[in-house]
Order: C-alpha cells, then structure tokens, then sequence
C-alpha cells in the first residue's frame, strides 16, 4: 500500500530548522555612523530677482529660440542605397522587374535601412510573381541588404533571383460545352497559347478573352468561361490546362424590346440594325447597334443586351431580342467655327441645333455667317435615319449676302436634298446626295468688256445636282492611305432676260500614300465644266467657275486664279482643272506639310492643262479629336502684277 503524501509544515513551529539558526547573542551590532564635525553651510547669498513674482503662465511662450540652431534637412537624414539584380536579365525579365520594383521607384533614398529593408522584401514577392507569371513555377527570390565597405551612409540592396526550370502546356482541354462551341472556342484559345508553349499568365488571360469575344461574335451570346485548372508536373515540367465553358444555345436575331426614357419607338429602333431576323447572332452588330444610337446626340447613355425568347427559328437557333434601355440626354447644343483665307477674310459661322424637336430626329438647325466679305443666315429642318439608316432628308432657306472681287451678290435660296452619307461609326463605301434648289439673287459680276461697266443683275435659278461618292480611305476627317472618287452632276436653268439651261459638271479623285509611321503623300485631281453655254454672260457670276484659295489652288486669293476684267477682278470661266501634292509629316499632335498646288479656269466649257499656274507653300498641322486644324502659308510662282506675294489659310480639316 503507498505511503501518505507528506504534509506541509511550518518552518517557525519546526524545533529541528530552530536548532539550526546560530543564537542571537553570537552576532555584533553593525558599526556607528561617523559624525561630522564640519560646520554647518552659510545661507545662499539673497538673489533680489529671486524675491520678484514669477510671470504668470498665460503670457509663457514655449517656443524655442531656434535662430542659432543648427537642424539637419530631411533629405541629409536619409540615406542613399545602391540596386543590383541577379537572375533576371538572363530570361529578359529584368527590365519588367526594374520598372515596377519598390526600390527602383524610390529613387535610391530611404529614412534608413529598415526601409530598404522593406523595400527589398516587397521586390522579392514582386519577382517571384513575375517569375510565375512567365511559367517559372519553381522558382525563388531573395534579398540581401548590406553596408558598403568604406563608403558610410551607402548600402547595397540585391535581389537574388533562381529561376529554375521553366514549365509547359502539355496538354489543351475545354470541358462542359457542345462539340461546335467547343471547336470554336479552342480555335480562339489556340490563337494565344498552343501545346508546348510556355505556360504565360498573359497568353492564358488573352486567350480566354478571345474565347469571350469570339463566341458572342458567332451565335452564342450568353457563352461564358469558367475557373481555369492547370494541373503541374514537377517531373516533367509540364501543365495540363482545363477550362469550363458554358456556351449557352446558339441564337438568331429576333425584334427589338426597349425600356427606359422611350425616346424611340420600337419601329424607329428597327431602322438603325444593320442585320435581318433569323440572321446569326454577332456580338458585333449588336455594338454596331449602340454606337449608331449614341451617334444620333439623343441619349446620354444606351445599353443593349440579348434576351433569350425561348422560342426555336426555323433553323434550330434560339431566338434573341435585343433589349434597348434608352436614357435620354440633352438635345440643344451650339457649334462655332471660324477661318481665314487671303481673298476671302475672316469667317466665322455660329450655328444653334435641336436634334429632336420633331421626333423622331426631326432637328432645327439656325445659322448664322459673319465675315468680313460675307454675311447670312439660314433655317434648316432635318430628319436623320429617315425610313433607312444615315438617309437624311434636309430643307434649308436662308439669305446670303457675299461681296468677293468677282461678284457681289444678295440671294435668296431654298433647297430640299435627300442624301445618304458616311458618319464615323459607319464609313461608306457608295455615299450619295440629291435634291433641288432654287434661288433668286441679285448679282454685280466683273465687267466683261472693255469700258468696265459692271452691270447689276437679277438672275432666278434651279438646279437638280446629284452626287456620288466612291470612298475607299481609312479615315473621315484625315486619311492616310486609300483613295476617294467623286462625281457631280447639276442640271441648271437661268431665267433672265430669257430662259437657259446649262449643266455644270465635277470630277474628281484623291489618294493617300503612306511613307512608314510618319509621312503620308497625298494628292488630288479635279476638273469641272459649265455644258451647254456659249457666252459666259449668260450664267449668274456665282454659278460660273473660279479657282485659287485655300480648298483650290493655295499661294493664291479666293477666285484670283483665271480670267480678270480691266479692273482686275475675277470673270470666272467654263472649265477649270486642279492638281494638289502634300507630304504629311506628323509628329505626335502636331505636323509639318509641304505641298504644291496647280490649277488653271478656262474660257471654254472643256478643261485642259495648258497655261497651268503654280502655287507652293508650307503648312502647320495641330491634330484634334475632332479633326486637324489647318494653317497654310504659299506663294504663287511666276507671280503677275496684282498678285498676293503670300497667301494665308486657317481653317479645320486637312486640304483634300
């Protein structure tokens, strides 16, 4: 049986620990403290200030005096570090490192060394991502931050890099979809990343949105990919990938819903689709769809998105309305714009616009001109997207009053034009404008015989122009490659003394050449002629034909190019040919470009190259989001009395 556990005893009641302790009578008495026989200290000499009443607290200024002070700068407390990397450079991940590492951005300064310290310790974390990031799975970083012998407040950091081997796709797979979105999305998958390649996060990432965009774009709108899986082998070094995919139903185009502000009625939405029902659904038409609608300046905001119907084409798709949310934005807005031109003077052109003051996009637009030779003002009804999508329908009435060298002229005129024209969401291919005009006017053309009357006349005119534009260019407002055909057509009848009829007759042709990254060659040809009349005073001065200014022939005025009158000024002509020659050489926003004009007017209703006159200048080009603006400098060569020594243009929008 185990013994009892001992109790505890008290040492004050234990006779054996008693007679253990020595008696108190063995022990001495410590020694004496010795006695000072000093005398004792004299009083302080009395301070009489230390008698006066101390200030009071509310009057303290506890400021230090700081003047003579010495107090080290804060750029003097820091200290300056040194950066070297190791491991990178050899698989060109160095210069990605350097330009994103916290101890490159920090200047090579710090407080002090935990800092760099710190610095150091983020940069490891950073190239061990990249190293990942470019298949290097196994790889390690470290730091090392140390003093450099000799040199005091200098350090060293150094980012030590192992990348180790580098792993790759060994295999390709994209699970849970039907075999044709399945093919479709390994074909934009493989655009990217293919068996055998490295395993790089941003070929991975591009790939995947390539699948995201290419299936919208080929029937599968509601497609949507899942989490990755890249399953490593650290014997072979080598992923396996997987990718879910949920690719939904393929689906035709159905009609068109719409919520929101209802600006448009479902019937007008259905004019701006560039597609059919029952055609394959394309991702694409429908952004198409958006931008045109944004394009109209009605709505601040407009999102589309498919609707699945559940309902079956024809064709076994699933059918997919589109559903318009409209938003509406503002619909008035003013525009200015101004110019210069030797000849023609300053002009400058205010313009205020309702875009749906008759829905739908039925806008008024006023107008007003001011210049130094030329005045007016005009009201323009406009309907947009009329029945057909950019087929626009236009009335316009206004007053002018222009007084050039060649003419003065008060007209009155009324126009009605159909016309079907390239915007900058839709670039045309076939464009086309046509339409009827009259006007009446009341013109002083140049004198047309010897004695330099220059008689006063009152002229009513309609005309049926027609134009046809071919556009094979990249670009609306400054192409630089590609090349534009056009074609004008424009039966006219004069009543005067007597009925006349004429037609007056435009062709021409521009190209665009590019020279590398920087330089576009360009060039324009055009003729035009006046059929059907014999003397030249039988038209109105401002219909007949005039060359030279900026948007003709540069290095001289408005209309100076051709025929003058004893007085000097313009007679116009039957016919008149131009050629123009730039070199565009742009520079970031801006741009420099030379160029070189020809033109001649002629007395005869068929044009020619005989007796061609030349002009040649130097341009400045400052280039906007909404198109370049434009300055021109030129002389004419083999300048005739009366001439301009130089020519100037301000104006928006490249020459040709």
């Amino acid at each position: 049986m185990p013994a009892p556990p001992q109790q505890a005893v008290d040492p004050a009641s234990d006779p054996s620990f008693n007679a253990a302790l020595p008696p108190l009578d063995s022990l001495a008495p410590p020694p004496a403290l010795p006695v000072s026989t000093a005398p004792p200290p004299t009083a302080p000499v009395t301070d009489p200030a230390l008698a006066q009443p101390l200030p009071p607290l509310a009057g303290f200024d506890p400021t230090p005096d700081t003047s003579k002070a010495t107090v080290p700068s804060g750029e003097d407390t820091r200290i300056r570090y040194t950066m070297q990397v190791e491991g990178l450079k050899a698989i060109g991940l160095e210069n990605q490192f350097r330009s994103l590492s916290e101890l490159e951005t920090g200047k090579k300064k710090a407080a002090n060394a935990a800092q760099v310290s710190a610095r150091a310790a983020d940069d490891v974390q950073l190239a061990e991502r990249l190293l990942r990031s470019e298949g290097y799975y196994d790889g390690a970083a470290s730091s090392t931050v140390a003093p450099v012998p000799g040199q005091p407040g200098q350090i060293v950091a150094t980012i030590s890099v192992t990348p180790g081997p580098r792993y790759t796709m060994s295999a390709i797979a994209i699970t849970q979809a039907d075999p044709d979105p399945t093919r479709r999305a390994t074909a934009a998958l493989t655009t990217q990343v293919k068996v055998g390649d490295p395993i790089r996060s941003i070929a991975v990432e591009g790939g995947e949105a390539q699948i995201a965009l290419a299936l919208p774009q080929q029937g599968y709108p509601f497609a949507k990919v899942g989490q990755r899986d890249i399953l490593l082998d650290g014997d072979t070094h080598g992923g396996a990938y997987t990718l879910p995919l949920t690719a939904g139903p393929r689906s035709s185009f159905g009609g068109i819903e719409t919520k929101g502000d209802r600006i448009f009625s479902v019937q007008h939405l259905s004019v701006f689709p560039r597609f059919d029902r029952g055609d394959p659904y394309d991702s694409r038409m429908t952004d198409d769809l958006r931008q045109a609608l944004v394009g109209t300046g009605i709505f601040s905001s407009v999102a589309i998105e498919p609707v699945d119907t559940g309902t079956k084409a024809a064709d076994g798709t699933e059918v997919v309305d589109l559903l318009v949310t409209q938003d509406k934005g503002p619909w008035r807005s003013w525009a200015a714009s101004a110019g210069y031109g030797t000849g023609q003077g300053i002009k400058a052109e205010a313009s205020w616009t309702n875009r749906n003051l008759f829905p739908p996009e039925g806008a008024l637009v006023a107008t007003v001109i001011g210049g130094t030779q030329e005045q007016g003002a005009n009201l323009a009804f406009r309907r947009s997207n009329a029945g057909q999508r950019d087929k626009t329908f236009q009335i316009t009435g206004g007053f002018d009053r222009t007084n050039y060298d060649a003419y003065q002229a008060n007209t009155l005129s009324l126009a009605v034009n159909w016309s079907r024209q390239s915007t900058p969401i839709w670039q045309k291919r076939w464009s086309y404008t046509y339409g009827a005009e009259v006007l009446g006017t009341n013109e002083q053309g140049a004198a047309t015989d010897l004695t330099g009357d220059r008689p006063r006349r009152n002229y009513l005119i309609a005309a049926l122009p027609v134009e046809i534009l071919y556009d094979r260019s990249n670009d609306l407002l400054n192409p630089t490659k590609g090349f534009r055909l056009l074609a004008r057509v424009s039966p006219e009848a004069s009543i005067r003394s007597g009925f006349k009829g004429y037609a007056r007759l435009t062709a021409q042709g521009t190209a665009y050449l590019p020279i590398g990254a920087s330089i576009v060659l360009a060039g324009r040809a055009m003729v035009n002629s006046i059929e059907g009349v014999g003397d030249i005073t039988e038209i109105a001065p401002s219909r007949r034909l005039y060359a030279g200014g900026g948007g003709s022939v540069r290095g001289f005025g408005y209309q100076q190019l051709g025929p003058k009158d004893v007085q000097n000024n313009p007679i116009g002509g039957l016919s008149s040919t131009e050629l123009a020659f730039e070199a565009r050489y742009r520079f970031g926003n801006f741009g420099i470009v030379p160029f070189f004009d020809a033109g001649r007017v002629g007395e005869k209703s068929t044009p020619g190259f005989s007796g061609l006159r030349y002009g040649a200048g130097i341009g400045g080009r400052y280039y906007t989001n909404f198109g370049p603006l434009r300055f021109d400098i030129a002389t004419p060569i083999n300048r005739q009395p009366g001439e301009s020594k130089i020519a100037l243009y301000i104006s928006i929008g490249q020459a040709f």
